[in-house]
């Protein structure tokens, strides 16, 4: 019984941690580009209408290979720290996962 219930324990742990990770991830279309010191911020409008500002910079992301500069149009699929600001929703990115 012991080992069912650590074996239950675990398997929960892996569905919980899988879902967390999708959690932290969006994809939507590029609408603007804006240029700063460091890099730039896109903003992103999602297939449900939501729209965020997605910061992007090398130092930032995981793999600064990964560094490209979205154009307007595109589809991309952006990992990252989301938070909040009164209205309006935002994305330090650190993985682009797909660019369309």
């Amino acid at each position: 019984m012991k080992k069912f219930l650590s074996l239950l324990f675990l398997m929960g742990m892996i569905f919980s941690c899988a879902s967390v990770k999708d959690k932290n991830q969006l994809t939507g279309n590029v609408e603007s580009v804006t240029y700063g010191k460091d890099g730039y911020t896109a903003k992103i409008k999602t297939d449900d209408n939501q729209v965020y500002q997605a910061t992007v910079s090398r130092i930032n992301l995981t793999d600064a290979q990964e560094y490209r500069v979205f154009q307007i149009g595109e589809k991309v699929t952006l990992k990252g720290e989301f938070w909040k600001a009164e209205t309006e929703n935002y994305i330090k990115v650190t993985d682009i996962v797909l660019v369309k």
